[in-house]
């Protein structure tokens, strides 16, 4: 079976958020390699086999995707792993999954994803970009929590939260310096959020080439620090909209690998462009 790294939110290797990518038999064909023992449902190999996948590439997220029946409400089913744990939804692997499918032939249009998150389109771009649709994350403002800021390393301008849909919290902070010079108690991260932090502060120059900065700590589910997370923007868009006056914006996630996000605030959806860059292709044999 063929696996694919993918950075993703980058247009050179060896940045952004590298995700694997396995495009997995279509349910009741013939497995071309490897067991695949399937799920109770038929539509997945079992939730242990992909898990265990998962850890083996040891990325922030792990994809695996197969094509659905023609007249499904969608056109691949699309699921994501972090090394411990399946997550409900991803940026970067959604956009990784897209790429592989685009680069390989298997679709040449916008493509439909069902997810736990819903149906999900990317629709790949003539300059090689792909435009993601996903949901908004609603925005409620809260009190800073207490010790928030002696584990984050930074006293938070304000507190909000995501909502189900995320389970992460937003803090804005006073500047771009102070987002990039975190170096926060991770452990001590665990009790502020259901999934993570996003910590994020405006551009110090917006003629830079991004509007706003961010970093992303997700620990509850096996992540110190997301090189660039593609659903926090779902809700940093919104955030940085209201604040800005402006639908679309361009985010920096600024950690050592780096990536910018495109995002435009549309109603309930979120668009979210970014490149992605296939590194390693190689085969999986267990």
């Amino acid at each position: 079976m063929r696996i694919r790294i993918v950075d993703a939110f980058t247009d050179r290797p060896f940045a952004g958020n590298p995700a694997g990518v396995l495009l997995l038999d279509a349910p009741g064909s013939p497995a071309t390699s490897g067991p695949q023992p399937r799920d109770t449902n038929g539509s997945f190999p079992d939730d242990a086999w992909l898990q265990r996948v998962a850890t083996e590439v040891n990325h922030a997220e792990t994809a695996f995707a197969h094509p659905l029946p023609p007249g499904s409400e969608a056109d691949w089913a699309l699921r994501w792993f972090t090394p411990v744990t399946e997550v409900d939804l991803c940026g970067h692997a959604t956009l990784a999954a897209a790429h592989v499918l685009r680069s390989t032939g298997a679709v040449s249009g916008p493509v439909r994803f069902a997810t736990r998150s819903g149906v999900l389109v990317a629709e790949p771009h003539d300059d090689g970009a792909i435009t993601l649709d996903f949901p908004t994350a609603p925005l409620t403002e809260v009190a800073v929590p207490d010790r928030l800021a002696e584990a984050l390393g930074a006293v938070p301008l304000s507190a909000h939260d995501t909502g189900p849909q995320l389970g992460d919290l937003l803090v804005e902070l006073a500047d771009e310096k102070a987002v990039r010079g975190l170096a926060p108690d991770i452990a001590a991260l665990v009790r502020h959020s259901e999934r993570g932090i996003i910590a994020t502060a405006r551009a110090d120059d917006p003629s830079g080439g991004y509007d706003f900065v961010s970093r992303g700590f997700f620990p509850r589910v096996g992540i110190a620090e997301d090189p660039v997370t593609g659903s926090a923007h779902t809700a940093l868009a919104p955030f940085w909209s209201r604040r800005l006056g402006r639908a679309a914006l361009t985010g920096l996630q600024a950690s050592a690998r780096s990536g910018l996000v495109r995002t435009r605030l549309n109603g309930d959806r979120t668009l979210l462009t970014g490149h992605a860059v296939t590194v390693i292709d190689g085969e999986l044999l267990a």
